[in-house]
């Protein structure tokens, strides 16, 4: 038996309090208040990125540029996740008064002001939090892999 595969079983007899030094020493940082499930699901994850190596560059970055997206507009969608080209116009009635949105390169276009989402927006028009691209129908793009389950 391997030594990752002896190491991962070994996980599922600690205690939480031997989860927790574990993690320590792992992860070279003091355990999170989280149960022992997550622990040793986040154990695992360390142990097994030293042997298979960790998330390829281009991935880490996206998760932190969703991560900033998140802690700034509460909406991990942007204009480059939906399919919309610059220049597009979405209208919206909502209460007797019709919206009009204009995509631009680096975010949208509402009524002069400049918005990074398309939840702003719609949380502005509506004075409560809703979906932007849900507000405006708007859908996220197709991966290749959808694409290509839609043609056969």
């Amino acid at each position: 038996m391997s030594t990752l595969k002896t190491k991962l079983e070994s996980l599922n007899e600690m205690t939480p309090s031997q989860l927790r030094a574990e993690w320590r020493e792992q992860l070279r940082t003091i355990a999170p208040d989280i149960g022992p499930d997550l622990l040793r699901r986040g154990i695992a994850w360390k142990l097994q990125s030293r042997v298979h190596g960790g998330l390829p560059t281009a991935t880490r970055n996206r998760l932190s540029e969703a991560l900033r997206q998140i802690e700034k507009t509460g909406d991990v969608m942007s204009a480059r996740d939906i399919s919309l080209k610059t220049g597009t116009r979405l209208v919206r009635q909502w209460h007797d008064t019709t919206h009009h949105v204009l995509v631009l390169s680096d975010g949208f276009e509402h009524q002069g002001r400049h918005y990074s989402s398309l939840t702003q927006i719609a949380s502005a028009i509506t004075g409560t939090h809703w979906s932007g691209p849900r507000f405006f129908g708007v859908r996220k793009r197709k991966t290749e892999k959808q694409r290509a389950c839609a043609d056969d």
